[in-house]
């Protein structure tokens, strides 16, 4: 039998990318970093370069909380492009995750979904600065796995088996789980060599370049792909 997306119970969200704007975000942050070069880079150039930055630091630095890990990728990114970030500069980058609006559909979207499903967070982020975006999303969330309690960063898979831990203990089995994330390089890889089904919310559909996430190591097939969040959300509740 071909599954559904009724077939689950629990909806395990990434959150930066999928349900909060990350890439408007990140480049509301830097306005002004580059005023006066010679080469000013292009919101494509800066969130490519961004990719290559923050997984540079998760990898270095995995017990470090996630303003440390922006304000280190804000100065790599930085130096890239012949610029060096002041202290309160990178401290700033690093705060600005506060600042980071929702999408459009999000919140309207888990409202939705949350009348028929458990959701759950699972982010590589920390809890202060998820406390933030959490009033942006305007939901309650059944559980919130961060980098921070766990001590690494997706795509390290010890997040994932964190987060189905959490769910267990909250009663559901594992094959209830459907994970749903925008990131193929953070989360669907990972979460599909553990044996999670997926689904894709291309926020990038119809731009070219991976934006603010590095491309996938190895091919990943999720088992759904919707444009938007809102679109899964009438599918998976409206279906029957």
């Amino acid at each position: 039998m071909a599954i559904r997306l009724t077939d689950f119970r629990v909806l395990s969200f990434d959150c930066y990318g999928t349900l909060i704007d990350w890439e408007r975000g990140l480049l509301a942050a830097m306005d002004g970093w580059f005023l006066g070069l010679e080469h000013r880079p292009s919101p494509d150039e800066l969130l490519e370069t961004f990719a290559e930055s923050e997984s540079s630091e998760e990898q270095a630095h995995p017990g470090r909380p996630y303003p440390s890990i922006l304000a280190g990728a804000g100065r790599r990114l930085a130096a890239r492009f012949g610029r060096k970030l002041s202290d309160q500069e990178a401290a700033a980058f690093g705060r600005s995750v506060r600042n980071w609006p929702a999408f459009p559909d999000s919140a309207q979207a888990l409202e939705l979904l949350s009348s028929r499903y458990a959701l759950v967070i699972l982010s590589n982020v920390d809890r202060e600065s998820f406390a933030h975006s959490r009033r942006r999303l305007g939901c309650t969330f059944r559980a919130v796995i961060t980098a921070e309690e766990v001590g690494c960063y997706k795509p390290d898979p010890r997040m994932f088996e964190a987060a189905i831990s959490r769910i267990q203990e909250l009663g559901f089995p594992r094959e209830s789980i459907l994970h749903v994330a925008q990131s193929l390089y953070h989360d669907h890889v990972p979460a599909r060599q553990l044996g999670l089904r997926t689904v894709h919310i291309d926020r990038r559909l119809g731009r070219t370049g991976g934006g603010a996430t590095p491309a996938p190591a190895v091919p990943v097939h999720p088992d759904w792909t919707f444009a938007r969040l809102i679109d899964l959300a009438r599918e998976a509740v409206g279906d029957g």
